[in-house]
């Protein structure tokens, strides 16, 4: 885009030179052809005949016009003779050129309006894309940094998911290792238990005759004394 806008740049500018100049040179010359066809209706056609502007009269000029009259004019090839057929072709070729001329400083000034125109309707696009561009990636920037966000954070959790489901995986191993013992020795823990209960019962029972026994014995003993 930069690019772009530079190359338009370079392109208008040396457009706009070349209608400066292009204008300069026309407007020289018309009024180079002005001054021709001027002199010319002076002395074939003087009521088209425009007289320059009156110049001011400086002092030189007063007191040398009041010292005596001017010199007479120098020798010339004759008086003039108007020939009005020439005269007219050459007044008429004249007038020619300068409408040309007219017509093309027109053409250009229409070029250089449209020109100057299409370029500033070329840079208010190029400013649009770039406002357009620089809010685009304004907001890549912040989408980038919000997945970035989330994708750091669904690592973490993914890390914390990971680390649960080993603890888990532990604590499961470690319980099915119990179960395995307890499946692997439950008849001889059953034994061991039924064995238990039963010394417990019979010890019990000896206790029990124990205590009835000595029960008898006190009575006897008292009866007697």
């Amino acid at each position: 885009l930069d690019k772009s806008v530079m190359v338009a740049t370079d392109t208008r500018k040396a457009e706009n030179e070349e209608y400066k100049a292009t204008m300069q040179g026309n407007t020289a010359a018309k009024e180079l052809l002005g001054v021709a066809m001027n002199r010319l209706n002076k002395f074939y056609n003087p009521k088209l005949y425009a007289a320059p502007p009156k110049r001011e009269l400086t002092e030189d000029a007063f007191v040398q016009y009041h010292r005596g009259a001017p010199p007479p004019a120098p020798e010339t090839f004759g008086p003039y003779t108007k020939k009005s057929s020439e005269t007219g072709g050459v007044i008429a070729m004249i007038d020619l050129l300068i409408r040309d001329l007219e017509k093309e400083m027109t053409e250009a000034d229409v070029m250089e309006k449209d020109a100057q125109g299409e370029y500033e309707k070329v840079m208010a696009e190029s400013s649009d894309k770039r406002a357009a561009d620089s809010k685009a990636l304004t907001q890549k920037g912040a989408m980038k940094a919000s997945t970035e966000e989330a994708l750091e954070t669904e690592k973490e959790s993914k890390a914390g998911s990971i680390k649960e489901l080993m603890t888990t995986s532990e604590y499961i191993a470690a319980l099915h290792a119990e179960c395995d013992w307890l499946v692997q020795y439950y008849d001889e823990r059953k034994e061991a238990r039924i064995s238990e209960v039963e010394s417990l019962g019979n010890a019990k029972a000896v206790l029990s005759g124990a205590d009835f026994s000595l029960l008898q014995r006190t009575s006897a003993f008292l009866a007697r004394h």
